[in-house]
């Protein structure tokens, strides 16, 4: 078989067995870039911010804000932290501008969530 010899149908055969090279992990992990999120990491805790960049599981968050104790509105989880928000008193620190993370998880926010985050009174010391 001669590649330039296919016709549509045989390329889009091809396609449909092989996988639309457009469509790797690399640009659907990448379409967060530019959202607002929440970023687990394997040591520095847990941040929200806006997604810079990513490169493997190293990632540049902006106008980052350590969340140093959360508790979500509803739920129990830090997924839920994403989906609905924070609670008034979770400890919410001031945001950086920007910051490089080793990240675990990268979870993307509501715009209910986006609003508790960015609204949280920025904690500082006692």
């Amino acid at each position: 078989m001669n590649i330039n010899d296919l016709t549509i149908g045989q390329a889009k055969e091809l396609v449909n067995l092989f996988g639309d090279a457009s469509s790797t992990s690399t640009n659907t992990l990448n379409n967060m870039i530019g959202k607002k999120v929440i970023i687990r990491t394997y040591s520095a805790g847990v941040f929200f911010g806006t997604l810079e960049q990513k490169a493997g599981n190293e990632v540049i968050l902006k106008d980052a804000r350590r969340m140093y104790y959360w508790k979500a509105k509803q739920g129990i989880s830090l997924s839920a932290c994403a989906l609905y928000g924070v609670q008034d008193y979770s400890q919410i620190i001031e945001p950086v501008e920007s910051i490089w993370l080793e990240a675990i998880e990268i979870i993307p926010c509501t715009t209910v969530a986006i609003t508790t985050l960015e609204e949280a009174e920025h904690v500082k010391a006692k």
